[in-house]
């Protein structure tokens, strides 16, 4: 270190900032690894898990403890940081591990005390890991300097440990041997960072606590975010799952409706379509998933048909113009069926003489498009205009592909009066890799 006091002052404030923006830089960069981010999510680590978060630490900080003994840069030693880091995330033999590794540089140099002191700051952060409330070790953060006043007053009321305040003490004491080491033995034994001054010793040990609870901050902000995105993926497959099964019973009350027309006036034609009605149900029932292939889709549509063809009989006639490269495109479950329920419903079963429904698909560059299309009785200009709003099937269909495609999901309805209707729908192409099983 530099001999003029004020330019050593300078050298060491520096060096303290430097190594707290070299711990910064790693825990970011360690972080967006996957299996890192994993380890640090869920608690639960078998010895895989703790070697691969031992050497995602210890590699880089030994390489810094490298670079001290090689180029005398001090910044990147963070042998104390480090070793209590990792005892703290994953217990007292990861930290004592990782202190080992760390100290074998400085101790083949002839520093004999490294080696002791890092598998001790290992085994100290490992112990208030087993002894301090996971949560507490998570909300470690930079910002414990300035509720520190609030801390202590609380201890003192409550008569009650606080883990932040015994983090914080641990890390000071922690450094308060390393300064009385180094400045008993000198440097030759252990590193240290030797103050000019009082005031930068308080530094000192101010970066000491910054520089263990910054990865920390750095980290459970990780943590929550993927806790936020779960939360999220939870919320939204709940939401498709509701209205998924809005559709069953909306299609169920309407083809009950028409069985029990049938019942008196045509028995036979009753009884087939409970029959059919009921493999339907069948199918129903034992699917699970919230997304099929087109051609899965058009299966279970095929069986919806064949219950309005017993039905209507030779009054009504399906088309299907499916483009090849759309069969293996992935579509919400039971999403054609409102439309084609609706086709028939309002545009075909009024309808005097045969209906035709015409059901298609195609590509448009990224994008598939599903239309259903009848020549039925139309849709007058003010339905159509509430249409999305105020029927079940169609609202939501809507609010489905909004909720899985946002804005890339469009629903759209045209048509005349008698000169029939079109629902089309538009989404985002997502092909299936293997079958999926309805």
């Amino acid at each position: 270190m530099p001999h003029d006091p004020q330019f050593a002052e300078q050298f060491l404030l520096a060096t303290l900032v430097g190594k707290l923006a070299v711990m910064a830089a790693l825990a970011t960069m360690l972080v967006r690894y996957r299996r890192f981010r994993h380890i640090l999510i869920f608690e639960r680590r078998d010895w895989p898990d703790r070697l691969v978060f031992a050497l995602g630490l210890a590699v880089p900080m030994t390489a810094g403890v490298t670079s001290r003994l090689l180029l005398n840069y001090d910044a990147a030693d963070l042998t104390l940081e480090g070793a209590f880091l990792a005892g703290l995330i994953a217990g007292p033999y990861t930290g004592a591990l990782v202190g080992g590794m760390m100290a074998s540089p400085a101790l083949i140099a002839g520093e004999l005390g490294a080696l002791p002191f890092a598998v001790g700051c290992g085994f100290a952060g490992g112990g208030l890991r087993e002894a301090c409330p996971k949560e507490n070790i998570w909300s470690f953060s930079p910002f414990v300097f300035f509720g520190l006043p609030r801390l202590v007053w609380q201890m003192a009321r409550d008569l009650r440990m606080n883990w932040q305040v015994v983090l914080l003490l641990a890390l000071i004491g922690l450094e308060l041997i390393r300064q009385t080491i180094g400045e008993r033995f000198g440097d030759r034994r252990l590193f240290f960072f030797d103050s000019p001054s009082t005031w930068l010793t308080v530094v000192i040990y101010v970066c000491t606590v910054l520089t263990v609870s910054t990865p920390i901050k750095i980290w459970n902000n990780a943590r929550i975010e993927h806790r936020l995105q779960e939360q999220e993926k939870l919320l939204l497959a709940a939401k498709i799952e509701a209205l998924k099964s809005q559709i069953n019973p909306h299609f169920l009350f309407n083809t009950l409706t028409s069985v029990s027309s049938l019942i008196r006036s045509q028995p036979d034609t009753a009884r087939a379509v409970i029959q059919k009605l009921s493999g339907l149900l069948r199918r129903l029932m034992r699917s699970q998933e919230q997304f099929v292939t087109l051609r899965e889709e058009l299966e279970a549509i095929d069986e919806y048909l064949d219950i309005e063809v017993i039905r209507f009989g030779s009054r009504l006639s399906v088309r299907k113009e499916i483009a090849p490269d759309t069969l293996d495109v992935i579509v919400p479950s039971m999403i054609l069926q409102p439309l084609v329920e609706n086709a028939i419903k309002h545009g075909l079963a009024r309808k005097v003489g045969p209906g035709h429904m015409t059901i298609r698909s195609r590509r448009d560059r990224d994008h598939a498009v599903l239309e259903v299309e009848d020549d039925g009785l139309g849709i007058s200009d003010e339905r159509l205009r509430t249409a999305m709003s105020s029927g079940i099937g169609l609202s939501n269909v809507r609010e489905r592909l909004r909720v899985i495609y946002g804005v890339a999901g469009r629903v759209e309805l045209r048509g005349a009066p008698g000169r029939g209707a079109a629902a089309r729908l538009e989404f985002p192409i997502l092909i299936a890799e293997r079958a999926i099983t309805a």
